[in-house]
C-alpha cells in the first residue's frame, strides 16, 4: 500500500477536476500528480529512498501537497516543521528525525542553519531562484512515478508533538494508520467530490494534513487553500468559490460570532467541524441558533492520526465531543490504570487502528504511553452511559488549590456565558501557601467594557469559593498557535 496510490487513482478517474485552488490559481488532479512524480523522479536522481526523512518547512503552498506526495511515492517519510519554528527548532526537528532533505520557502530558507544538520544533504527552495530550486529539480523529469509499495506499518509520516512539556517528540503515523483514519474522516463528515474544503488550517498539523488535505484527496474533492486565516479574505473566497465544507477550532467560531456577516453569501456552506481543541457549549450553541447548523466536533490527538471522536452521526449532544468512531474503544482509567465506571472523571484512552507506531527514536516514551495496550492522552474527561465523551481539561493545565482541584475548562464555560466576554483562558500560577491560584486573561467584545473587579463578582456568584480567580488580566488579545490553541504556557510565563 502506498498513501500516493489515492492521488494517482483520483489523476486518472478525473484529471482535469481541481485539487486546488490558490490565491487565482488552480492546481488539477492531473497536475498535482505529475508535478509529485516529477519531484519523486528528481529525489530518486540524488538518492532518497523508502524510508529517508523528507522535511518540509514550508507555510499553506501547493508545493506542500507535491512535496508530501513526492516523498510518499518513494515510500521516504515527511517530516513536517511548524512554518513559524525559528533555527533551534528547526535544527532540533531536522537532527531528531535525521532528515535528509529540507523543502523551504525562500523566506524561511534562512532558519535551517545547515551547519548545524551534520545530515542534511539538501535545502531546496520552492518559491524562486535558489542553488537548489524546485523548479530545477522538476526540470526535464518524467510525469509518471508508481507509487512504491509499502507495508501497512511503514511509518509514513512524522509530525512531532508540541512540545509543551519538553522536547518536541516525533509521532511515527503508518500507512495503515493514516489510511484508515482518513476513510474514516471522508465518511463521518461526509466528503463528496463536489466539495470545496476550507483549508486555512496549517498543514504540517495533523488536523489539516489528514484530515483535510488527505481525505479530500481520498473523495476528489478540492481545496481551497489559505496561506493563514484573514477574515475578510477566507469569508470572500467562501462567497466566490462557493466553499461547501468550513473546518476550524474554537477561536476561530469564537471571533466569527463577533462580527458581522451579513456583508458576505455563505449560502453555500453545508457543513462546519471544529476540532484540535475543545469547544466552549456555549460557543456550540450560539452558533447553532444563529445558523440553524451545529458544529461537528471531532477528538483525538496528533498519536491517532488524529480522529478518534465524533459527536455525531446519530445525535449530537453539545458539550461533548462525541462518540469513538469505527474501530476505535475509548475507556476513562483512573491513575492506576483501571477502568472507571461511566460518568466518573479520569484520563482519557484509547485504542484503535489509527494509534501511532511509537515516538520517534524514544521507546521509553513510547512504552508509557502506549502501556496496557491503550494510548494515554493526557487528557481528563468522563464518559456517559452512551459512550459520549465530555473534556473536563488536560492533566496538565488541571490547577491544585489548597488540595482542591480546578479544572480550567469548567471555569472558562461559565466566564463564556459573560456577554462581554469575546475570548477567556483560565490557568494557574503559583501560590505560597495554597500551592496555585486561578488566573483568568480576558478579551472583552468590541466596544463593551469589562473590568477584573466584574470577572471576580460573576465568579462569586456562580462557582465555589476556591475556583474563583485571584488575578485578572484584561487583554486585547491572547497568545496562540498557529492552529488557533490559546497557549497557557506563555500566560504563565508572563504572569
Amino acid at each position: 500500500m502506498n498513501l500516493a496510490d489515492m492521488l494517482q487513482s483520483r489523476a486518472a478517474a478525473s484529471p482535469e477536476h481541481p485539487a486546488i485552488l490558490f490565491e487565482g490559481t488552480t492546481t488539477t488532479y492531473r497536475q498535482l500528480d505529475e508535478r509529485s512524480s516529477q519531484l519523486a523522479h528528481a529525489m530518486a536522481a540524488r538518492g532518497i529512498a523508502a524510508g529517508d526523512r523528507v522535511a518540509i518547512f514550508l507555510p499553506n503552498l501547493p508545493e506542500f501537497a507535491v512535496v508530501y506526495y513526492a516523498a510518499q511515492r518513494l515510500g521516504a517519510v515527511p517530516v513536517s516543521i511548524n512554518a513559524i519554528f525559528r533555527s533551534a527548532e528547526v535544527e532540533y526537528l531536522v537532527n531528531d528525525s535525521g532528515s535528509r532533505i529540507v523543502f523551504t520557502t525562500g523566506e524561511l530558507a534562512g532558519f535551517v542553519p545547515r551547519e548545524k544538520c551534520p545530515g542534511l544533504e539538501h535545502l531546496v527552495v520552492v518559491d524562486g531562484p535558489a542553488p537548489e530550486s524546485l523548479a530545477e529539480w522538476m526540470s526535464s523529469q518524467p510525469t509518471g512515478f508508481d507509487p512504491v509499495p509499502r507495508a501497512a506499518d511503514a511509518p509514513a509520516a512524522l509530525l512531532y508533538s508540541s512540545g509543551t512539556t519538553g522536547f518536541p517528540k516525533g509521532v511515527t503515523l503508518t500507512q495503515a494508520n493514516i489510511a484508515s483514519n482518513i476513510a474514516t474522516a471522508a465518511r463521518c463528515s461526509g466528503y463528496r467530490s463536489d466539495d470545496r474544503l476550507a483549508a486555512f488550517l496549517p498543514l504540517f498539523h495533523v488536523y489539516g494534513q489528514n484530515y483535510i488535505m488527505n481525505a479530500a484527496v481520498l473523495a476528489g474533492a478540492t481545496l481551497v487553500l489559505f496561506r493563514r486565516f484573514v477574515p475578510d479574505q477566507v469569508l470572500k473566497s467562501v462567497q466566490q468559490d462557493r466553499i461547501t465544507m468550513f473546518f476550524g477550532v474554537p477561536t476561530i467560531f469564537i471571533g466569527l460570532l463577533s462580527i458581522d456577516l451579513t456583508p458576505y453569501d455563505l449560502s453555500s456552506i453545508r457543513y462546519e467541524m471544529s476540532a484540535a481543541a475543545t469547544m466552549p457549549e456555549e460557543i456550540s450553541r450560539r452558533w447553532t441558533e444563529r445558523f440553524g447548523r451545529r458544529v461537528y466536533e471531532g477528538y483525538g490527538l496528533t498519536e491517532c492520526s488524529p480522529f478518534a471522536c465524533y459527536n455525531d452521526l446519530v445525535e449530537h449532544r453539545f458539550g461533548s465531543v462525541g462518540r469513538a468512531v469505527e474501530g476505535f474503544e475509548l475507556a476513562i482509567f483512573d491513575e492506576n490504570d483501571r477502568e472507571l465506571p461511566r460518568g466518573e472523571w479520569g484520563e482519557i484512552v484509547i485504542r484503535g487502528p489509527g494509534v501511532m507506531k511509537g515516538y520517534w527514536n524514544r521507546p521509553e516514551d513510547t512504552e508509557r504511553a502506549l502501556r496496557g495496550g491503550w494510548l494515554h492522552s493526557g487528557d481528563i474527561g468522563r464518559m456517559d452511559a452512551d459512550g459520549y465523551v465530555y473534556i473536563v481539561d488536560r492533566v496538565k493545565d488541571m490547577i491544585n488549590v489548597s488540595g482542591f482541584k480546578v479544572w480550567p475548562a469548567e471555569v472558562e464555560q461559565y466566564l463564556y456565558k459573560l456577554p462581554q466576554v469575546q475570548e477567556v483562558a483560565v490557568y494557574g500560577i503559583p501560590h505560597p501557601e495554597k500551592g496555585e491560584q486561578v488566573a483568568v486573561a480576558v478579551v472583552p467584545k468590541a466596544g463593551q467594557p469589562l473590568s477584573a473587579d466584574e470577572v471576580i463578582a460573576y465568579c462569586r456568584e456562580n462557582i465555589a469559593a476556591y475556583k474563583v480567580p485571584a488575578r485578572v488580566d484584561v487583554v486585547s488579545e491572547l497568545p496562540k498557535s498557529a492552529t488557533g490553541k490559546i497557549l497557557k504556557r506563555i500566560l504563565r510565563d508572563q504572569a
